[in-house]
């Protein structure tokens, strides 16, 4: 327990000496483990959830941990998924951990997925076409069997 809390001291300190330096070093975001959000979050930096969202996040880089859930839509350039999504999501590139579950459809650029992560949805390219949308292949049968047998 006394670990966890130095860790946590360490951490705000130097994201506090990060955000006042000036090399523009970002520092994220964070919902700490037990936090509940309900509600949208934007923003043009980085967020790491490792509690639960309930809402839509848009953002530039999002890191869902381990323990973290997202039940809602996530657009981002980068997302980093080791926790739970259940929603949509948009996203130029798409790293699945393999203790990661993600639920529902994600549409990206490039995707990684390691060996073990769930996944219950469809997975597109950007700019490939919705399956329900993709023309049909023209197609005609012919039997070849009845010419040669009425010949």
């Amino acid at each position: 327990m006394f670990v966890k809390k130095l860790k946590r001291i360490i951490y705000i300190k130097l994201a506090r000496r990060l955000s006042r330096s000036t090399t523009g070093a970002p520092v994220p975001s964070i919902v700490s483990e037990n936090t509940k959000l309900v509600g949208n979050l934007l923003s043009d930096g980085i967020i790491h959830i490792d509690g639960q969202v309930e809402g839509d996040i848009s953002c530039d880089e999002l890191i869902i941990g381990i323990k973290g859930c997202v039940n809602g839509s996530v657009t981002a350039n980068n997302l980093q998924l080791y926790g739970a999504l259940k929603g949509k999501a948009f996203v130029d590139n798409l790293f699945v951990a393999k203790s990661a579950k993600l639920v529902g459809d994600a549409v990206h650029n490039t995707i990684a997925i390691e060996p073990g992560a769930y996944i219950d949805g469809r997975c597109m390219k950007q700019g490939d076409p919705i399956p329900a949308e993709a023309p049909k292949p023209d197609l005609m049968l012919v039997d070849k069997r009845s010419k040669h047998k009425s010949a």
